[in-house]
């Protein structure tokens, strides 16, 4: 189903596990398409302040205890 055969982040693979598009996503946390690739796809970006409290937020709603650390190399 989702994500087969594509390298993806921790990110990416949250929205795998909980069924999430990345579409879903981008408009969730309104963010644009390039961001929300980059964050699924590629392991070296590393997003700015406001953008990870916007992800993380988005993230909680299925994991409450999420860290930030969990997900980003900061």
């Amino acid at each position: 189903m989702f994500g087969i055969g594509k390298k993806r982040t921790k990110i990416g693979q949250h929205l795998d596990t909980y069924g999430y598009t990345q579409e879903e996503f981008r408009k969730t946390i309104k963010i644009n398409k390039d961001t929300a690739t980059k964050m699924c796809r590629e392991d070296a970006y590393i997003p700015s302040g406001m953008m990870i409290k916007k992800v993380m937020n988005f993230i909680r709603r299925d994991v409450p205890g999420a860290k930030a650390e969990d997900y980003f190399d900061i």
